[in-house]
C-alpha cells in the first residue's frame, strides 16, 4: 500500500541564507541550554543529543537509547524518538540561522524499531524558507551514519522574537541561559 505523501517543502521556498557566523563544518555544537531534555548535559535521563555542523546546510546529531528511553520492553519510545528529531531539527535551524525558532509542525515516519543500546545518527538538512517559516528534514540511521534508516522526519519551524521566550518561559531559567550564553560565542549572533 502506498501513501499519498505531499511534496516537501509544501510551498515555494527560497534558499536558506546561512548566517555568516554559523559554525564551520566539523564544529562540535554544545547544548543550547544545559537543562534541555534533548541536548542538555544536566538532565540525567535526557537524550544528551550531540551535534556537529555538517556541510551543505546539514547538522549531524546522535544519541544512544538507554533503558530510561524505552516504551515497549527493550525498544525506544516513539514519542521520545520524535523528541530527538525535534531537537536535531531545531539544532539544524538554530545553529545555521542564528535566530530563535520554534517548532510549528513535526512529522515523523517510523520505519523500523530502535532497540535500547542502539545509537541513532540523525542528519538534519535545511530545505528552504518562506518568510518566517523554515522547512527542515532529517533521516535517522541506526547504529552508523550509513546504517539502515529507522526514522524520517520533516518539520516546519517558525522564527520568533526573543520575547516569545521571555514572555512565556521561566524567568530564572532564562537568566541562567543568558548568563551561560555570554560565555558561548557559538550561541551569540
Amino acid at each position: 500500500m502506498s501513501r499519498n505523501v505531499p511534496d516537501w517543502p509544501p510551498v515555494d521556498v527560497e534558499p536558506v541564507p546561512v548566517h555568516p557566523k554559523a559554525p564551520q563544518a566539523g564544529t562540535k555544537l554544545g547544548p543550547h541550554y544545559s537543562e534541555c531534555f534533548g541536548c542538555g548535559d544536566e538532565v540525567p535521563t535526557g537524550l544528551r543529543l550531540q551535534s556537529t555542523m555538517g556541510d551543505e546546510h546539514t547538522v549531524h546529531s546522535q544519541f544512544t537509547v538507554t533503558a530510561a528511553h524505552q516504551g515497549a520492553p527493550g525498544l525506544a519510545h516513539g514519542g521520545l524518538l520524535a523528541a530527538a528529531f525535534d531537537e536535531a531539527l531545531g539544532a539544524t535551524v538554530g545553529y545555521q540561522l542564528r535566530k530563535p525558532a520554534v517548532t510549528g509542525r513535526l512529522e515523523t515516519d517510523f520505519l523500523r524499531p530502535v532497540p535500547v543500546g542502539s545509537t541513532l545518527f540523525i542528519v538534519g538538512k535545511l530545505d528552504g524558507m518562506a518568510g518566517r517559516k523554515v522547512y527542515v528534514s532529517a533521516n535517522g540511521h541506526l547504529d552508523a551514519e550509513d546504517g539502515p534508516i529507522a526514522l524520517r522526519a520533516r518539520a516546519l519551524f517558525v522564527i520568533v522574537a526573543v520575547e516569545h521566550f521571555t514572555t512565556h518561559g521561566d524567568k530564572d531559567a532564562i537568566a541562567k541561559l543568558s548568563a551561560s550564553s555570554q560565555k558561548r560565542p557559538d550561541l551569540n549572533p
